[in-house]
């Protein structure tokens, strides 16, 4: 005959009630706390309020590089058209430095 497998319950209807109840007072940043009182992972904990349909993921933030503050290529090149008046779309090849330059260059020979 064959064996029935005994399903391992790794939480109780007890941890669930006192996880949720931590977890809606601590939010994602008492984790760790919440973890460590049921004596699991915080990787545990997390996936096991996502099955329970609590867990809320943090928002994330744009990231705030200085590259995002520059102009684009586009943006060089209509800025260039604009200065010397004719269609620069052969330029795209070229770098961003280059076109900075070239920008600069032009602006000072005005």
């Amino acid at each position: 005959m064959a064996q029935a497998s005994t399903k391992v319950v790794n939480y109780t209807s007890e941890m669930v009630e006192k996880m949720v109840a931590m977890y809606s007072e601590l939010g994602n940043d008492g984790l760790d706390q919440i973890a460590e009182a049921m004596d699991k992972s915080v990787r545990s904990v997390r996936s096991k309020l996502v099955r329970e349909g609590v867990y809320i993921a943090s928002p994330k933030g744009k990231p705030s590089s200085s590259k995002s503050q520059e102009p684009t290529k586009k943006e060089l090149l209509n800025q260039l058209e604009e200065i010397v008046g004719f269609d620069c779309t052969s330029l795209t090849g070229a770098t961003k430095q280059g076109l900075a330059m070239l920008i600069d260059y032009t602006q000072q020979q005005a």
